[in-house]
Formats: C-alpha cells, sequence, structure tokens
C-alpha cells in the first residue's frame, strides 16, 4: 500500500501527541519509512525513545544539532520525503507555517520543503474558533497544504466541539489517498454534502429531506482517485468520509464561507441540499404557542453557492458541477438551472414521491453538460458516484 514511501512525520506540542504513536505503527506496518522530528514542545508529551523506537529511525529536533547537519542538513531533510506529515498540528505551528516563521527545525523544514504537505490540526476548542486561526487555516489551504480533520468532540481540557486530533486510522486513510497514483493524484477536489439547516428559533429550522449519502459516496470516490479533498457537509445523516478535509457547517451561508475558504480547486461538485430560504429574524427564545395566533415568519434568500462560485472571474475551479433534484419536469429544470446558474455540468435525478432516491440508497441521474445528456442506469449511490468521478477525471486528465 505504501510500500518504500517516505514519511516526514512532525510531532508538534500537545496532549493528542500520543496518537502519532499509533500512527507510525499503521504507517510501518503498510511498508512505509517514517523519518520523526519532535518538537521541544512534542517531547512533553511523547520521548524521543518511544518514537524512535516505533518508527526504526533516528528522531530529529535540534536545528543547530552540529552531527544532525553533517549527516543530513535540514534542507535535504526536508525534500527527500514523499509527503510531510504535522500531527499534531497546534495553533502555534499553523501560524508559523502560515506566515513563514522559521525558528526551529520543524518550522524550518517546513518553510524549506517543497513536498505535498498535510497536516492534523489539534487544539482547544476556543483556539481553533479563533479568528487568527481561522485565517491561518484559510491562508494554508490556499497554499496547497492538505487538512485531515480536525474532529469534534471532547477535549482533554473538558470543553467540548471541534479541535481534536483525527484518530490515527482517519491520518492514515489521508496519507494513503494523498500518495495514490489514482487518475487524479494532486488534484483537489471541493466537494460539498448533506442538508443546511436555517434556524427559525434555538430548537426549530428549516431543512430537507437530504441525507448526504451522495455526497459522500462522491467525496469517497474521490479519495479513491487519489485526490485532495475538502469535504463541507451540513448535518448530514450519514457519518463523512474518511482521508478528506472536513469542514463542517449549519447554515447556508456558513457553507458558502467554507467553499470560498477552500478555493482554489481543480474540480467542484455542489451535491449539497442547500435550502433556498431562511428567517429573516431568528428569534433568540423558543417561540411559544398563542391561542388563534399563528407566527409570521419572515423569509430572506440564502446565497446561491453554486452561481456564486459558477460566476467567479477569478479562482473559478476548471470544473464546476451541480445538482438539480426535481419532482417534476426534471429534464427542463435541469437545463435551465445550468444555464442560470453558469456552471459546467448538472446531475440531475428525480426524488418525486415514491423514487425513494431522497435518503435513499440508490439514485438515477442523467448528466446534463453543454455536450448533450446521457442517463445513467439506476444503481447505488456509489456506484453513481464511481461514474461521476471516473468523468471528472477524465476532463482533468
Amino acid at each position: 500500500m505504501l510500500t518504500d514511501r517516505r514519511i516526514l512525520l512532525i510531532v508538534g506540542g500537545g496532549i493528542a501527541a500520543y496518537k502519532t504513536l499509533e500512527l507510525i505503527r499503521l504507517l510501518r506496518k503498510a511498508g512505509a519509512h517514517v523519518t520523526p522530528v519532535l518538537t521541544r514542545a512534542g517531547a512533553e508529551f511523547v520521548t524521543p525513545l518511544s518514537v524512535s523506537a516505533l518508527a526504526g529511525e533516528k528522531v530529529y529536533s535540534d536545528l543547530w544539532d552540529l552531527t544532525d547537519e553533517a549527516e543530513m542538513g535540514h534542507i535535504q531533510l526536508s525534500r527527500v520525503a514523499d509527503l510531510v506529515v504535522v500531527a499534531p498540528a497546534t495553533a502555534d505551528l499553523m501560524a508559523k507555517m502560515a506566515h513563514g516563521h522559521a525558528d526551529d527545525l520543524a518550522s524550518t523544514l517546513l518553510l524549506a520543503t517543497d513536498t505535498p504537505v498535510l497536516i492534523a490540526p489539534a487544539m482547544n476548542v476556543r483556539m481553533w474558533e479563533h479568528p487568527a486561526t481561522r485565517r491561518n487555516a484559510t491562508t494554508l489551504r490556499r497554499d496547497g497544504i492538505a487538512f485531515v480533520g480536525p474532529d469534534e468532540g471532547e477535549m482533554a481540557c473538558g470543553e467540548y466541539g471541534p479541535g481534536r486530533m483525527a484518530e490515527p486510522e482517519a491520518i492514515f486513510a489521508a496519507i494513503t489517498a494523498r500518495l495514490a497514483d489514482g487518475p487524479l493524484a494532486g488534484r483537489h477536489l471541493l466537494i460539498t454534502s448533506g442538508p443546511t439547516h436555517e434556524p427559525i428559533d434555538p430548537v426549530r429550522y428549516i431543512a430537507n429531506r437530504s441525507s448526504g449519502a451522495q455526497g459522500t459516496a462522491i467525496a469517497r470516490a474521490a479519495v479513491r482517485a487519489g485526490a485532495q479533498v475538502t469535504f463541507v457537509t451540513g448535518p448530514a445523516d450519514v457519518p463523512p468520509p474518511e482521508g478528506v478535509t472536513l469542514v463542517r457547517v449549519e447554515t447556508a451561508r456558513q457553507m458558502l464561507d467554507a467553499v470560498e475558504a477552500a478555493l482554489p480547486a481543480d474540480a467542484a461538485v455542489f451535491a449539497a441540499a442547500v435550502a433556498d430560504w431562511r428567517v429573516l429574524s431568528e428569534a433568540g427564545r423558543k417561540m411559544k404557542k398563542q391561542d388563534g395566533a399563528l407566527p409570521q415568519l419572515e423569509l430572506a434568500e440564502n446565497p446561491d453557492i453554486l452561481a456564486t462560485v459558477s460566476q467567479k472571474t477569478e479562482g473559478r475551479p476548471g470544473l464546476v458541477v451541480g445538482f438539480a433534484a426535481e419532482t417534476h419536469d426534471v429534464l427542463d429544470n435541469a437545463r435551465a438551472k445550468r444555464l442560470r446558474k453558469g456552471c459546467d455540468w448538472i446531475v440531475a435525478n428525480d426524488v418525486s414521491e415514491g423514487t425513494g432516491i431522497m435518503g435513499g440508497t440508490e439514485n438515477a441521474v442523467t448528466l446534463v453538460t453543454s455536450e448533450g445528456e446521457e442517463s445513467w442506469p439506476r444503481a447505488s449511490k456509489d456506484v453513481v458516484a464511481e461514474q461521476l468521478i471516473d468523468r471528472i477525471a477524465e476532463v482533468l486528465a
């Protein structure tokens, strides 16, 4: 799987550093060579001896070690790997990467490398959500840095939210996908999935019946084809795929922000079922029924994510694919939508009552392009996803 692939693993400081020991074991079992770099803060959580024993190689840690520089200078060390992995990637390391600082071995290697870089962020939820970290993450994505995680869950500090480092198995899957030799190797795909939830009050929202199954299947197929995938998902029923840069959102406006932060991309597939409208003024507390009086909800249009990206004059993906879930006049509506939005392809499907497609395990689609239409037979959503990714790979080849 990863036989003779060389991984330069930078272990940052944080309680999640213990997970890198299992990651090293998984990489070695798959045949990879792991060269570990341990930051000073990282050594507070895992010992050089344990890292070296699992990696079967010397641990590098000091920029000013004359012996290390004589045997393999830091410039050479930064460039002999097939992939540089930073796990955990702390807020400090991300800030150094985003701003080009190089004051220790790890940050110097990251600035000097011409090798692809994959990072697994790990930090307190407040640090992850801080505007400075969000800006740094956006900068790194635009610089071509691939992300895996962070996950949402309970922190070592007792807080709950996004910021947990992805599990070793997920990081391993992302590494495998990044080094895959598939038809989309070296390509960045942006994929949206799931519904959006537009709040009415703290307990009610406007949504639709999308499960997120089709978008998730497309992302899995893209990873198998070797693509770097940024997966922006609303509150879907199905779990997200492994090996992707996962961005969770709730509302259409959050999804648009996440999409724009993920650009540039070689192709974008907008499979999310975004709510067209939101309540103009969300109630701050639960609305109560009043005898004889119905609530008056004033609606506003949500941003049109597909049209916004399709009509960009700068930074537009080379291929933009939208979805049209229709209940009548499916092809007529899909043709009109492609022209109105300005996208390259539309994947049209009939989700009317009785088809079992919305929220189901199968799909039957027609691919609408400027060159014509292709109707694909009803099949599992995984099969439909493979067909779509094969077509995308043909275009991007």
